[in-house]
């Protein structure tokens, strides 16, 4: 079982509560479940609130968050979204990208027509549909430069990148950095991102993905199933794992003194391990420990944005899929079938 990818994203207040005669489709549950609860339908438009943006979605991406969502493991994903027996959030997802249809009276930022992307994770979920809504604060424009699909592959998994290197990892130019899971979602952008910052990168993956990590930047890549890292000799200023099946007392022999490691993707028993512990094992050893919880905000977005206009990072796509599709996309990703990001076309 897989970690969060960073996070289980929180819920908040959807900004388009009411709904309309309109009618669009969705892909939606009323039960947790495998994929198979994941059921093309056809639900009321959302209305737009004063304070929101009515998104008319191009295109999303899948996350792990979304499939703990969908199965609603574990049970503190339910204790926190509400709805014990049946989930209260009936379509899912939080990366998102398309063109704005109508704003609320208050918003200033965007007006209908503009192309953007952002993480509705804050807002109620709903970008597994053909429209979504969402705050100001959780978008921003789309670069010309990049395609929808493109644009939807990034928040969710960028963002958790760019938080656990800078901000808890505390991430400085020059420093070595070892990427675990540099083939996934959140591990792809992140061996892109510490290079943006400056530093030096090992990524770390299995044979069959090492020629399109290597397309990534990183300084060296090392496939697991030959190398054992922690058996190389070579210390690192900082470790993010974003394939944390492995003890994390494994990699203290490979951290500098004063060190970082900082979970965000994998086993969630490691997870919970290091959210609980992570203080105390960083007070009894010279290492900090520390799990990602990562937050979306309008200015990492906004920082996303400038890379991916400049070329610094692009999205490593797996794979596009149609929306009737989406469940086959996300159990893809379930069984750890992905090199990148799963994108699905709506």
């Amino acid at each position: 079982m897989a970690a969060t990818s960073s996070r289980i994203p929180n819920t908040g207040t959807n900004p388009g509560n009411e709904t309309t005669n309109e009618t669009m489709k969705a892909i939606a549950r009323s039960e947790y479940g495998s994929a198979e609860v994941l059921k093309l339908e056809k639900m009321n438009k959302p209305v737009v609130s004063d304070q929101g943006v009515l998104v008319k979605v191009h295109a999303t991406s899948v996350n792990a968050g979304d499939w703990h969502l969908m199965r609603g493991t574990p049970v503190i994903v339910r204790l926190i979204y509400g709805g014990l027996r049946q989930p209260k959030v009936k379509i899912l997802g939080f990366d998102v990208a398309g063109r704005v249809e109508a704003v609320g009276q208050a918003v200033t930022q965007f007006k209908p027509g503009d192309e953007v992307f952002g993480d509705l994770s804050e807002c109620g979920f709903g970008a597994f549909a053909e429209y979504a809504c969402a705050t100001e604060s959780s978008l921003v424009l789309k670069p010309d430069t990049i395609s929808f699909e493109q644009a939807a592959a990034v928040p969710g998994a960028a963002l958790a990148a760019l938080q656990g290197l800078r901000d808890c990892g505390h991430l400085q130019p020059g420093q070595k950095v070892l990427i675990n899971g540099a083939s996934g979602g959140v591990g792809s952008f992140a061996v892109q991102i510490a290079k943006a910052l400056g530093a030096e990168v090992t990524a770390v993956c299995s044979t069959q993905k090492i020629d399109k990590v290597k397309l990534l930047g990183a300084d060296q890549v090392i496939d697991y199933t030959q190398v054992d890292v922690t058996q190389r000799g070579i210390d690192y200023d900082l470790i993010l794992d974003a394939a944390a099946y492995r003890s994390v007392f494994d990699y203290f022999s490979i951290l500098k003194p004063g060190g970082t490691y900082v979970l965000v993707g994998g086993s969630i028993a490691r997870f919970f391990q290091i959210l609980l512990f992570g203080s105390l094992i960083s007070r009894f050893s010279r290492c900090k420990v520390t799990a990602l919880a990562s937050t979306p905000n309008q200015s990492d977005l906004l920082t996303l944005k400038n890379w991916l206009t400049s070329g610094q990072i692009a999205p490593l796509i797996d794979h596009i899929y149609s929306l009737d599709e989406l469940p086959a996309a996300i159990g893809k990703l379930e069984q750890r079938q992905v090199t990148g990001k799963v994108v699905v076309r709506v």
